[in-house]
């Protein structure tokens, strides 16, 4: 499997067997002077959209006719399982729902966390089972912070955590960049690299691990 972070909140991961997602693309226009990522021009087989905010649904940007997919899915052999939760703290009420994505890739099990604004409950751990794989946000303000951002890893326990939604050169949000997550994080990584091509028996026996990509675009 490739998995290479492209900016914000947008991944685009390949399986072996060529077929490609792309999580939440931005309108790079969406937010002019403020995040300035370039677009995501990969084509895809399917786009998991984890909300309809203009910085994570720019499904018309992406070549080709991928499955949209917003809940629960399939794109070809890979079974995508939507779980729902909030954007905030609040229940939606201040900025709506996500989903949560849990999915299996080349054998590896993988969460992609969306715009996530809370704790996960014990009924929510449970859903999203054991992982390999953790890509969660961690710049706060939108998402959970990067206290929050750990505490959710404990539970979790993944072998590999992949940090995104955090400041960057290109994103001038108001959120933290990544540091601060590091620094709750004993096993950290910095690839200086956008992507990279990992197998099952190349993951570390137990994590979590900390590896932090450059974005692509």
């Amino acid at each position: 499997m490739k998995i290479k972070w492209n900016g914000h909140a947008s991944f685009t991961i390949t399986a072996s067997d060529g077929t490609v997602l792309v999580t939440d693309p931005y309108d790079p226009n969406g937010y002019p002077g403020v995040l300035m990522y370039d677009q995501v021009r990969d084509r895809a087989d399917g786009v998991l959209v984890s909300h309809d905010h203009a910085d994570h649904n720019y499904v018309k940007g992406i070549p080709g006719s991928a499955e949209v997919i917003k809940g629960s899915g399939r794109v070809k052999d890979i079974k995508v399982k939507g779980i729902p939760t909030y954007h905030d703290e609040s229940g939606g009420s201040e900025r709506g729902e996500n989903t949560v994505f849990v999915f299996a890739v080349d054998g590896m099990n993988i969460c992609f966390a969306g715009d996530l604004g809370h704790l996960l409950s014990h009924e929510q751990i449970d859903a999203i089972g054991p992982l390999d794989l953790l890509l969660i946000p961690v710049g706060g303000t939108y998402t959970v912070d990067a206290g929050s951002a750990a505490k959710i890893a404990g539970a979790l326990n993944p072998r590999v955590i992949i940090p995104m939604h955090f400041k960057t050169d290109k994103c001038e949000l108001p959120i933290s960049g990544v540091d601060n997550f590091l620094d709750k994080m004993e096993k950290v990584s910095r690839l200086r690299k956008s992507e990279i091509e990992v197998s099952r028996d190349q993951l570390p026996a137990a994590g979590p691990d900390v590896w932090v990509l450059e974005h692509a675009c």
